[in-house]
């Protein structure tokens, strides 16, 4: 490996490190000020004064027939308002609603709870929706989702009418869970199951840990991506099980400082960052770490999307480590020529610049004779690429006459520790 190389890989393992150090302090010195910062989850939260405004005092009916849409937003402006602490409670039972806004700022200085111990579910008549989101939290500073909720989106009614895979423009369907313009959320223990559209959607936000979630959806239903990131910082997603017809997790423009750990995957297709490129003046990526992650059966594993004739913009100081995968197909990914046909891409090339992005300890199985796979851009090749310590073994059908091989376009690779597949010739 060439002396610049090195240096260059230096210099990153230092902003990783200081990446790491600044996830490691989530919740401490953030701007505008943490909420959560003296705040202890498993006492403070349980024991404090607040009030309680459960929606069965509201009209609310758990029979999952009637509409309680307006039961329900009459909960959260009576909690918003509240000067004190406040605690919106959503008891045991079936609660049908349509489309609902819980908007902020609210008046109190103190997180408000919700605390969802039932199953949500969506109406399926979409012409009762405005725009393409289910449940959408807007505009608050402190927020706590807990309990053993399932929020399910009854997406198998609707599916049938998504035809994003033939029309560009099409108009998407409801997202199960937004968080739009937040700073300070913690959401733990929730399930999401059957979105119509994405089953989580994150933007405009700050301070964001999601905890011990489960997102389900089968693995043919349309676009169900499980957790995704646009124009958010400081974002910590840990411990949660994510099965889905998309991506598990997908990072957009704009994504800093993310970190995810312990996810299990699948399922789907991988853990993906991208696609970018696709709107004018997009903010670049920077920043992520992805550590301690399964991936079972997924269509991709660790991915860097970016489509063909972008505007331009960056991708860099990604960390993909400590990865298990079983039987994955396309494990390690950077594709610049998302969208395009598999053997020859007529369009000019990505302007997203890539760099900076380390594959460390990743190993299991895999069923593509192509197990890394780097096809960056002709304009703007990717620049230190480092993949240390690769050990994936091919598990798909047997080959007659297929190596196993690593392949590299416009890529500047550099390579340490054990390599199987075989580095890029």
């Amino acid at each position: 490996m060439k002396s610049a190389f090195k240096q260059a890989t230096l210099l990153t393992w230092l902003l990783l490190v200081e990446l790491v150090a600044v996830n490691a302090k989530f919740f401490v010195g953030t701007n505008p000020p943490d909420l959560f910062q003296k705040i202890n989850f498993g006492k403070d939260i349980r024991h404090r004064k607040e009030t309680v405004f459960n929606v069965l005092s509201f009209g609310a009916k758990p029979d999952g027939k009637k509409d309680n849409t307006q039961s329900f937003m009459k909960t959260w402006v009576a909690a918003c308002h509240s000067k004190g602490a406040a605690r919106v409670v959503i008891p045991g039972g079936t609660f049908l609603i349509n489309q609902i806004v819980f908007a902020g700022p609210c008046a109190s200085t103190s997180p408000i709870v919700v605390q969802i111990d039932a199953t949500l579910k969506g109406g399926i008549d979409l012409s009762n929706y405005v725009s393409n989101e289910w449940i959408l939290f807007e505009k608050i500073n402190g927020l706590i989702i807990t309990g053993r909720g399932t929020l399910d989106g009854q997406g198998d009614a609707v599916w049938k009418y998504n035809d994003c895979g033939m029309n560009p423009t099409c108009q998407k369907l409801p997202v199960n869970l937004k968080f739009n313009g937040i700073t300070n959320v913690f959401m733990k223990g929730i399930s999401s199951i059957n979105s119509k559209g994405f089953h989580m959607f994150i933007t405009n936000s700050e301070n964001v840990r999601l905890k011990k979630l489960h997102i389900t959806a089968p693995d043919d239903s349309p676009n169900t991506d499980g957790i995704h990131l646009s124009r958010s910082n400081k974002v910590k997603i840990s411990r949660s099980v994510i099965s889905t017809g998309d991506d598990c997790i997908s990072l957009g423009r704009g994504s800093m400082n993310v970190t995810i750990n312990k996810i299990t995957c699948g399922p789907g297709h991988g853990i993906s960052v991208g696609s970018l490129g696709k709107y004018d003046n997009e903010e670049d990526v920077l920043g992520v770490v992805i550590k301690n992650c399964t991936l079972i059966k997924t269509d991709n594993g660790l991915r860097i999307k970016t489509w063909p004739d972008s505007p331009p913009s960056a991708a860099s100081g990604i960390l993909f480590q400590d990865i298990n995968m079983i039987d994955v197909k396309n494990p390690i990914l950077i594709d610049q020529e998302y969208s395009c046909s598999k053997t020859n891409c007529q369009r000019p090339p990505s302007r997203v610049k890539i760099s900076d992005v380390h594959f460390i300890n990743v190993k299991g199985s895999t069923i593509s004779s192509v197990a890394v796979h780097l096809k960056c851009s002709k304009r703007f090749p990717c620049q230190n690429i480092e993949l240390f310590n690769i050990n994936l073994k091919y598990s798909g059908p047997p080959k007659k006459s297929l190596p196993f091989v690593s392949t590299c376009t416009n890529a500047k690779v550099g390579y340490r520790g054990v390599q199987f597949p075989p580095p890029c010739k």
